[in-house]
């Protein structure tokens, strides 16, 4: 069944919140019960990473607020969303909190959860496609590969006191692959982390703004990576993946953008 706006199902007026995951960034990657919440929400709160060509699929009465940060400025704190939720429920019915990637993956999800059931609303989760997952392999990096590496670790790279998380350390003494989000600012911190580990020669990927039209990336070693971001001048929002799997990353063909949802689903 494809989710139009001519097919919204009439939403309960009983407060609910939903927070749907939005996908790594590619409209296209985004769950069909993820484009059913969207559909019948009544008011939308989405973050700066969010697509905002996802908002088509709402409703033209929905209330649509932006709640993301932008050039490091918030422009609602983590307090006010979680009071903005709870009023917004109350009043208008259904709201859905759309945020990048996967909510349970460094995205806050499960604290609006619980404030949102101290506050007597209805709650749901849809997952989304963690970034972490899809940015590495939309540029043909495997997380695991026989022989190579057999677990993988994900891990912020900036902790809330804004400094390197110690789990860095830790994971630079395994043989496991390692994905760090928001990473970008602590880049020298982490290259000297695993410099001392004895890891220079290992390779290193760097890509920002992964799986949209504005993709770019850059490979190295942790020698050199610090080199590549400056002559391909990489910033955030970007992924760093460390490990032996990105010198086996495969070659992708392109994939056609003329496949439609509606196709896949009835062929």
């Amino acid at each position: 069944m494809i989710w139009t706006l001519n097919s919204i199902e009439r939403v309960s007026r009983r407060p609910k919140l939903t927070v749907v995951g939005a996908g790594p960034g590619d409209p296209e990657l985004i769950t069909l019960k993820a484009i059913k919440a969207i559909s019948t929400a009544n008011v939308i709160l989405y973050d700066a990473l969010v697509n905002s060509e996802l908002l088509k699929y709402a409703s033209s009465l929905s209330e649509k607020i932006f709640v993301g940060k932008r050039r490091g400025c918030y422009s609602y704190q983590q307090e006010q969303i979680n009071d903005l939720i709870v009023a917004k429920a109350q009043r208008h019915g259904h709201v859905v909190r759309l945020k990048g990637g996967d909510s349970f993956v460094f995205g806050r999800g499960s604290e609006e959860i619980d404030f949102a059931q101290q506050n007597n609303l209805q709650t749901e989760v849809v997952p989304g496609i963690s970034s972490a997952l899809a940015v590495p392999a939309g540029q043909g990096i495997p997380l695991t590969r026989r022989h190579v590496s057999e677990s993988f670790w994900v891990i912020t790279g900036t902790t809330k006191m804004h400094q390197l998380s110690s789990d860095i350390s830790i994971a630079a003494q395994s043989t496991a692959t390692i994905v760090i989000l928001m990473g970008m600012g602590k880049l020298n911190e982490i290259v000297n982390v695993f410099s001392k580990a004895g890891k220079e020669h290992t390779p290193v990927a760097i890509i920002q703004n992964g799986t949209t039209d504005h993709e770019k990336s850059g490979f190295g070693t942790v020698q050199t990576i610090e080199a590549v971001v400056l002559e391909k001048q990489l910033s955030s929002p970007a992924i760093i993946v460390i490990g032996d799997v990105v010198s086996n990353r495969v070659q992708l063909d392109s994939i056609s953008k003329e496949v439609q949802i509606d196709s896949l689903i009835h062929h």
